[in-house]
């Protein structure tokens, strides 16, 4: 009798515990996903100049005005703040900036955006922004495009070490080159 009490008992600890190990939870997905826009953009090209990482708020019927205040520092996508990483020395709009991974930061206004490259890592958000990480602010130029995009999107486009990196949401798109 009490090896049968023995062998219930071990049998129920090891059913429990195996039943343990596949009770992980997983998140459920992003509302802003997190993307990757890199340059050259072809794939197959593994000699990259840049690349981002950030995460893809969309509008659902709110102002960009709402979700990227104007003249105040945003994390330049949602969740943590965007990551650029550049694979070799560059000049990101007109400042020369040395191979690495900073965070993206701007402030959007209405004529122009201001796009900052700081050494603050794993930001969630711009809640703690400090500007005395800044390592270049630069001027981009905003321009309307035709028709609204609805989720924060950045894109490269460009020839041999030439790029010209789009940032574009809502009618609002954001240019700002960057040479190798």
């Amino acid at each position: 009798m009490k090896k049968a009490i023995l062998s219930i008992a071990i049998f129920t600890i090891a059913l429990i515990s195996s039943n343990n190990t596949f009770a992980q939870e997983f998140a459920k997905l992003d509302v802003s996903p997190m993307d990757a826009a890199a340059y050259p953009v072809n794939w197959r090209n593994a000699d990259k100049l840049v690349k981002v990482i950030y995460s893809r708020p969309q509008l659902k019927g709110r102002s960009l005005d709402k979700l990227a205040p104007k003249d105040k520092v945003w994390r330049t996508g949602a969740n943590e703040a965007a990551e650029i990483t550049f694979y070799k020395n560059v000049t990101f709009g007109d400042k020369k900036v040395k191979a690495g991974t900073y965070t993206l930061f701007t402030i959007p206004t209405d004529g122009e955006w201001t796009v900052i490259l700081s050494n603050q890592k794993n930001v969630w958000g711009s809640y703690f922004y400090d500007k005395g990480e800044d390592v270049v602010r630069v001027t981009a130029e905003v321009s309307k495009n035709k028709e609204s995009v609805e989720a924060f999107s950045i894109a490269f486009d460009g020839e041999e070490e030439d790029a010209t990196m789009y940032m574009a949401w809502g009618e609002t798109i954001v240019s700002l080159p960057v040479k190798g």
